[in-house]
């Protein structure tokens, strides 16, 4: 089976993360964990229109609100954007007193909620992560710690299995998830990734159930049945994959975006378009997000 891969957006980004598929606006919203950046790029017949904004917090993941409007996940905590003011309101941040943790990816469940997850920043490897969630009252539940770095995030198509990247340990964890009582149990090891195929990143779940991962210094996203059995792999141009979104008038295109994170001069020129968003059309479909009810 081959794909066509294209380069959609030049953006450039340090670390691409959490694109994000709106369908009524036939656009596509991203992050620039690095520097403050949401992008977006919306389809209209033959032309593009891109579009980026500077936010007042260091944001990692977007996802929208039932109200109108996004929901973030920031380093510096859970916070509303609105893009039209450009303006952020911070909600809750219980990493305050521990300058070295931040938050990193989160999903919409569901019900709604947000299950969001944290990581150390300064040593990666520590085991130091954890996994919130955020009801739509606001009000903020501690669901797990001890992760090495709680990265990408999704959920069965029941919503009853959550899964995550321990990205340090190379892994997919899957925990049974009471989205009621905000409870995970029953954690396992879903999948576990090859040295040589980097590390674990972004989650997504397909119309089909099966779990698609983005690879972080492996230049190749995965896709794995409910069962943990590899069932696709696909390479890229280049080896910092790192978040997935399914998109499209059928919701059959994937969108993968990517990372210059520590590259030098050298490796930019070895893999051109390091940073920038890329397509490929698939005969897999996706499922549109839930958003979130707060």
């Amino acid at each position: 089976m081959s794909f066509h891969i294209e380069r959609v957006v030049q953006s450039g980004c340090v670390i691409g993360e959490a694109p994000l598929w709106v369908p009524e606006e036939n656009t596509l919203y991203w992050t620039d964990t690095e520097s403050y950046m949401v992008w977006s790029v919306t389809a209209d017949g033959s032309t593009k229109l891109i579009r980026n904004w500077k936010l007042s917090l260091p944001v990692t993941s977007i996802m929208k609100r039932e109200s109108g409007g996004f929901l973030l996940v920031t380093k510096d905590g859970l916070a509303y954007w609105d893009s039209k003011s450009n303006t952020c309101e911070l909600i809750a941040n219980p990493l305050v007193e521990h300058p070295e943790w931040s938050f990193n990816d989160g999903v919409i469940d569901r019900q709604g909620r947000l299950v969001t997850g944290t990581m150390n920043h300064v040593h990666h490897a520590s085991e130091e992560g954890r996994i919130y969630q955020l009801d739509t009252n606001l009000t903020l539940k501690l669901m797990e710690e001890g992760l090495s770095v709680a990265n990408g995030i999704g959920l069965s198509l029941d919503g009853k299995t959550l899964y995550v990247s321990e990205q340090f340990k190379g892994r997919i964890l899957a925990y049974a998830y009471d989205s009621d009582r905000g409870e995970l149990s029953d954690k396992r090891v879903f999948a576990e990734i090859p040295e040589d195929e980097g590390m674990p990143d972004g989650i997504i779940i397909d119309s089909e159930g099966c779990i698609w991962n983005g690879h972080w210094g492996g230049g190749r996203i995965t896709r794995y049945t409910p069962e943990g059995k590899r069932d696709v792999q696909i390479e890229l141009p280049v080896p910092i994959t790192a978040c997935l979104a399914f998109g499209g008038e059928a919701l059959q295109d994937i969108y993968i975006t990517t990372g210059c994170y520590q590259m030098d001069n050298e490796q930019k020129q070895k893999f051109p378009g390091s940073g920038d968003l890329f397509r490929m059309q698939t005969e897999y479909t996706g499922l549109i997000e839930p958003r979130f009810k707060g």
